[in-house]
């Protein structure tokens, strides 16, 4: 999304279109982000990388899934939400033009450019939008602009890189969070960004939801052993370490794993493996129902697994982590879980068999991952965090923040 021709393409789309269209401030009217009222300006515009379900608040408030980050956010300091719904129907012939060329982070971006004068602070939940949002803002926004936050998620991604390179954002973003250490330590030495504009604010869990009252553990004739599969899940390493296991292995996964086109060549299925796919009330039975969960990740520099991981600390669960470069601060080595070697077989089955010879130990690690879980990775602390690092970022502009 980020090489030449595209960033020409924006150059050119917008250069095309009228210029009042760009500078004047949205009217009024059905689609304006979630919350907004009036046309005075306000704090905060929230841009969610994606389409927020219309019944998400039901459903959070029915008990039926987990808080949203963004929702508790937005509701902290009182912001607005936008998402690709209301940036396609409110940004036209432009936004039409930009999805064709950039896709949906192009016309999200663009919404929340066409919107910078209401607000005195802009926070976009990834990097795909928040360059793109960036740069226009770089390009384009000669006047006062709003305090610009960015969610941090994969910024060594070379087409990430390439917008600093050429364009130099870094000037126009006053917060760019990360979600690891590692992260942190990259961009400043890379991009020579001080700590205090790359705040670490690591990834939180609905504490509420997650949490071991909800969900008595049932008994099973075997113990079962809770592994959570996503995209960058090793499964070849945890086939080899768990088979001829005495215990069932059952992997919750999105969608039936063995189908991604990077199986090919893949083990069969040993006896002791199932997979499933969970609601979140099911995956939350899923944990309790488990001795403890691991989470086997291939190599990889950005932080992945750490909703599952959070998820599994919250329910008392020990968690068996693959160490990998984006993924090393989470899990408490010893403590609340082991960390393994990536693509190492034998070191996963000796930390499986340690915790299944040992459950009191594998108990006590859990009730320390849920300790720390309560003490900083909870969403209440995220979006108190959060918040601040807003508040500091407006502070600097001179802007009174708004009482929490």
């Amino acid at each position: 999304m980020f090489e030449d021709h595209l960033l020409s393409g924006i150059i050119t789309i917008i250069r095309i279109a009228s210029m009042t269209l760009i500078k004047r401030p949205s009217r009024e009217r059905s689609n304006e982000p979630i919350g907004m009222r009036g046309s005075g300006v306000k704090q905060v515009l929230l841009a969610v990388a994606g389409v927020i379900p219309a019944d998400l608040e039901q459903q959070i408030a029915a008990g039926r899934r987990p808080r949203a980050d963004y929702l508790e956010l937005a509701r902290y300091c009182e912001a607005d939400l936008i998402d690709y719904r209301i940036a396609h129907a409110d940004s036209g012939i432009v936004g039409h033009l930009c999805a064709q060329l950039g896709g949906p982070h192009l016309v999200l971006a663009l919404a929340c450019f066409m919107r910078r004068h209401h607000y005195q602070a802009i926070v976009t939940s990834n990097e795909q939008v928040g360059l793109l949002l960036t740069a226009l803002l770089k390009l384009f926004s000669l006047n006062r602009r709003p305090r610009h936050l960015i969610l941090g998620h994969q910024l060594s991604n070379p087409k990430h890189q390439a917008v600093f390179d050429r364009l130099g954002v870094q000037s126009h973003i006053d917060r760019l969070i990360v979600d690891s250490a590692w992260p942190q330590r990259f961009i400043s030495k890379r991009r020579q960004i001080p700590p205090q504009r790359a705040p670490y604010l690591p990834a939180a869990v609905d504490e509420q939801f997650f949490h071991p009252r909800h969900a008595p553990p049932r008994p099973t004739v075997r113990p079962q052993i809770g592994v959570v599969g996503f995209k960058q899940t090793d499964y070849h390493t945890l086939l080899r370490a768990v088979a001829k296991l005495h215990s069932d292995v059952v992997v919750a996964a999105a969608d039936p794993w063995f189908t991604h086109r990077d199986s090919k060549g893949m083990h069969p299925l040993p006896p002791n493996v199932r997979v499933q796919t969970f609601t979140p009330l099911e995956l939350r039975q899923f944990y309790r129902d488990s001795r403890f969960v691991v989470i086997l990740l291939e190599p990889a520099d950005v932080q992945i697994g750490s909703r599952a991981i959070l998820e599994a600390m919250a329910m008392e669960r020990a968690v068996i982590c693959t160490r990998i470069t984006g993924q090393s601060d989470l899990v408490v080595d010893g403590a609340s879980g082991i960390y393994v070697p990536p693509r190492d077989p034998a070191a996963l089955r000796a930390a499986i068999e340690q915790l299944l010879a040992e459950p009191g130990r594998a108990e006590r690690m859990g009730r320390m991952g849920r300790q720390i879980v309560e003490q900083r990775l909870s969403l209440d602390h995220y979006t108190s965090r959060m918040t601040d690092i807003l508040y500091e970022a407006l502070a600097e502009a001179g802007v009174e923040p708004a009482p929490k």
